[in-house]
């Protein structure tokens, strides 16, 4: 294997602050589920330090024994500052969040109490993978509602799912994934607005994983689902996880409209045994004091998308690529290569370059993959080189 050359330490860039050789040395899935050959640019973890008010918050607990179980609405009362001083948001109520393990055992804890057995949940394909593991896994099943060519919602794709899942008069919701995993896409006001307007025109309950929320370009918007008009019944899960790179220390938060506070108050009591003290100790300390580090990481993630789109361009112009506004993931379309369904195969046998699979994001994944962009620029242009040497 080529060296790879070391970071350059920026004290501006979280993503520009630690070597090949320091990230190999952590354990996590990232950097064990590959041979170390292998550079890895597919599961949602950034490569960086921690925030300095996150490290001293859990070290902080540890020194002194807090490690017990959870109590209060510290992380509640942080969300809700965080979204008032970010999204211009006042209507985060924390009389209606509950604490939840993380965002996909919430999502399946908030479709339990508005869907049964066997009752259809709607996603907008290509999504994240998981959408139909556990939906499947908790005997609902799956409508696609497949995005527009321009990774959009396409309402009349919405509209008929909408039709379908309700016409047999039971009870069904919608999946909503945003900001959009895998394309970036950030929802606008209007676009979430015409969301409310159609599920309540159907009778379907909408549940949004807005996990990615805090991460957008500097120059981009996040709107929370349950802020626009006639999202009263909808529910949203949220988490600081993604955008201080916290998913070992679970923790996330249930939110409900004022329509949906009793459907939330039914969550089952035992749900809140799962989030982590220390999680919960750890995304506080990040909602409330890590504000800086997470814009420094939203400016290194728009150079990066900056530099993907110039790499592709000189190596791989054949690659369709359209820079996000959201998350730090950059959804590619390879068709054009000719390297059939699943690239990323590809991609990890000639070139060594772990990158998510398309296939696995449902209808429209096909030819594509989905590269990780939260890592140093170095690493970034070593993996695109290599991707283009597969071709050879």
């Amino acid at each position: 294997m080529d060296p790879l050359p070391g970071a350059t330490p920026d004290d501006t860039n979280p993503l520009r602050r630690l070597t090949l050789g320091e990230l190999r040395r952590r354990t996590s899935m990232k950097w064990r589920a590959y041979p170390d050959d292998v550079l890895p640019l597919w599961v949602a973890e950034m490569d960086v330090p921690l925030p300095a008010p996150v490290v001293t918050a859990i070290t902080d607990a540890v020194a002194r024994g807090d490690t017990g179980y959870p109590a209060g609405t510290a992380y509640a009362d942080a969300l809700a500052g965080f979204a008032r001083a970010r999204w211009g948001w006042d209507g985060l109520a924390v009389e209606r969040t509950a604490v939840v393990p993380d965002v996909m055992l919430g999502i399946v804890e908030m479709l339990k109490l508005v869907t049964g057995p066997g009752d259809p949940v709607v996603v907008n394909c290509p999504v994240y993978r998981p959408f139909y593991q556990f939906v499947t896994h908790m005997d609902r099943r799956v409508v696609e509602a497949p995005l527009g060519a321009d990774l959009r919602i396409d309402f009349a794709a919405l509209e008929e799912s909408f039709r379908q899942a309700v016409a047999d008069g039971g009870r069904a919701a919608y999946l909503l994934c945003s900001p959009h995993n895998p394309t970036g896409t950030v929802h606008g006001a209007e676009e979430l607005a015409a969301v409310a307007a159609l599920a309540d025109r159907y009778g379907v309950r909408v549940v949004a994983d807005e996990i990615h929320a805090p991460v957008v370009a500097l120059d981009a918007r996040f709107v929370p689902y349950l802020s626009v008009p006639g999202a009263e019944s909808g529910l949203s899960l949220m988490s600081a996880s993604k955008a201080w790179n916290l998913a070992g220390l679970k923790a996330a938060l249930a939110l409900a409209g004022p329509a949906a506070a009793e459907d939330l108050a039914r969550m089952p009591e035992e749900v809140s045994h799962g989030p982590s003290h220390l999680g919960i100790i750890a995304h506080t300390a990040a909602l409330r004091d890590g504000g800086d580090w997470l814009d420094a990481v939203r400016g290194g993630l728009d150079d990066n998308r900056r530099l993907l789109a110039a790499l592709l361009a000189e190596h791989l112009p054949a690659v369709r690529y359209r820079p996000a506004e959201g998350t730090y993931l950059a959804w590619l379309d390879c068709r054009p290569l000719g390297l059939g369904d699943d690239p990323a195969a590809v991609f990890l046998a000639r070139g060594r370059v772990a990158l998510s699979s398309g296939p696995g994001f449902g209808t429209g994944g096909a030819g594509h993959v989905r590269l990780n962009l939260a890592t140093s620029p170095e690493l970034l242009t070593e993996a695109v080189r290599r991707m283009a040497a597969a071709l050879d």
